[in-house]
């Protein structure tokens, strides 16, 4: 006994070791590389009043219990994954075809409702799988950005190009479940040398604003030389001056005529300062106009290309907007028309088992009022058959074969006929009966009431006539009277 009970104990124990080991082993734990999805019976969520069974349950760093049986899980890879697309020929929205070389990296999303698409669309699948499903996006998407902008903007808003690029093609890796990480495009080119001739325009412009400002540099050079040279000449003029009016008293002939000479010399070079003044205005006139004219164009570019950048902007928010439009449009509208067919065929199913059943009811009372039908039929049939051998046994004489029906319920008809008054009730009769009340014919009160009441009832013959038949003449005691008046002639003659 005690070995039994040592023995149950001991089975109970090792029961209770592998329930709570496996309990254990079914706890598992998520990595922080990794997000864990439990998918099988995992609950319901509710929305608008539905309720409706979730597909799965993802966690990133924690962990959770997996019921055996009813549940079941797997782990989704989050290393990044690097993608390199090389788009070639893609059409710009001048219609130019352009190579944008770029490389992308991807990885699944650890946000609650992405986490779910990417439970839904890419559990079980390879890296390799899913990194040709995001190449192939990406492809699409990129060829969608580049057709909504110019090849200058793409050129020179590198920011804005990436950022249309990263805004697109994000919207739709979500709807897999991916996150995009990182975008780089290296050098854009075209078939047509576009670009090279837009890089050849840009180098020109410098080198000619270059030129520019060495030329003023020159000019400002040549201007302050030139106004040394005058303080120079004014300087050794004053000496000069300063000199001659010392020795006017002695050479005052000479002097004047060296002042009159450079009187002279001075006036020649005044004028020649003058034209230089003159052509140095001039210049700076032109080059202030050239200057103005070539900032004005470059203004009214810039204006232009703003201006067709807002347009590009503008067309490509309508595209996102008719994006969002179709995205709510698949989120909201075509559960509902998919829960619209459904009730439509729940009902076209109701009404088909309705029509089945009732095909089924009147098969059925087709199928009974067939079988009473037949049933019917040879009866009659049997009748018929009936009649025509009693016909036959009458020899053929309709009229015989009637009689010998009617002697065979002649007794059911008598007793239907005395069955008539049998259930009359009288409560109570008193009779003053005495022998002349009856009448001259012998019978007494209370024999003429019973007669009468008897004579009351439907006879015989009567019923035979409403039947369309007449009555033997033997029922009818036609035959017993002619007898007795056969008797009673031959009783007379005698």
């Amino acid at each position: 006994m005690d070995g039994l009970f040592l023995a149950a104990i001991l089975g109970v124990f090792i029961l209770f070791f592998i329930l709570i080991v496996g309990a254990l082993r079914r706890y598992k734990r998520c990595p922080s590389d990794r997000v864990l999805v439990v998918y099988g019976k995992v609950g319901s969520t509710s929305s608008e009043g539905a309720s409706t069974a979730r597909s799965s349950r993802c966690i990133h760093g924690g962990a959770a219990f997996v019921w055996p049986v009813i549940q079941d899980y797997a782990f989704l890879d989050l290393t990044p994954i690097s993608i390199e697309v090389d788009l070639a020929n893609a059409l710009s929205r001048q219609n130019i075809r352009v190579n944008v070389p770029s490389r992308f990296t991807v990885g699944i999303s650890t946000e609650p409702g992405i986490m779910t698409n990417a439970a839904e669309r890419l559990l079980g699948q390879g890296r390799q799988e899913i990194h040709d499903l995001a190449k192939d996006i990406i492809f699409g998407q990129l060829r969608l950005v580049v057709a909504t902008m110019d090849i200058e903007e793409i050129n020179n808003n590198r920011d804005k190009f990436l950022a249309n690029v990263a805004s697109n093609v994000e919207a739709e890796l979500k709807k897999i479940g991916l996150k995009l990480i990182n975008v780089n495009v290296t050098d854009i080119t075209d078939e047509s040398g576009y670009i090279e001739a837009l890089g050849k325009e840009a180098a020109a412009k410098a080198i000619n604003d270059a030129k520019r400002v060495v030329a003023e540099k020159n000019r400002d050079g040549s201007i302050g030389e030139a106004i040394a040279q005058q303080e120079q000449r004014v300087q050794v003029a004053s000496a000069n001056a300063t000199a001659n009016i010392g020795e006017a008293d002695a050479l005052r002939a000479e002097r004047i005529e060296t002042a009159e000479a450079n009187a002279r010399a001075v006036e020649g070079e005044n004028t020649s300062k003058i034209d230089i003044a003159k052509s140095d205005a001039e210049r700076r006139s032109q080059e202030a106009e050239a200057t103005r004219k070539a900032i004005a164009a470059e203004k009214v570019k810039e204006a232009k290309a703003l201006e067709e950048s807002y347009q590009a902007q503008k067309m490509a928010e309508d595209q996102r907007a008719e994006r969002d439009r179709a995205s709510k449009h698949a989120d909201v509208v075509v559960p509902a028309e998919i829960a619209k067919l459904r009730v439509e065929i729940e009902a076209e199913a109701e009404a088909e088992n309705i029509r089945r059943r009732a095909k089924g009811e009147a098969d059925a009372i087709y199928a009974k009022l067939e079988a009473e039908a037949r049933g019917t039929y040879e009866i009659l049939s049997k009748q018929a058959e009936g009649f025509r051998q009693l016909v036959a046994a009458a020899g053929e004489n309709s009229n015989d074969a009637v009689m010998i029906m009617i002697a065979d319920k002649l007794p059911e008809l008598v007793r239907m006929q005395s069955e008539a008054i049998q259930n009359i009730k009288i409560d109570k009769v008193t009779v003053w009966d005495g022998n002349n009340s009856g009448g001259g014919d012998g019978k007494t009160s209370t024999a003429n009431f019973l007669s009468g009441m008897y004579q009351s009832v439907p006879p015989l013959e009567d019923m035979f006539k409403m039947a369309g038949m007449q009555l033997p003449k033997y029922l009818k005691g036609e035959q017993l009277k002619d007898e007795n008046d056969d008797v009673q002639e031959g009783s007379v003659e005698e």
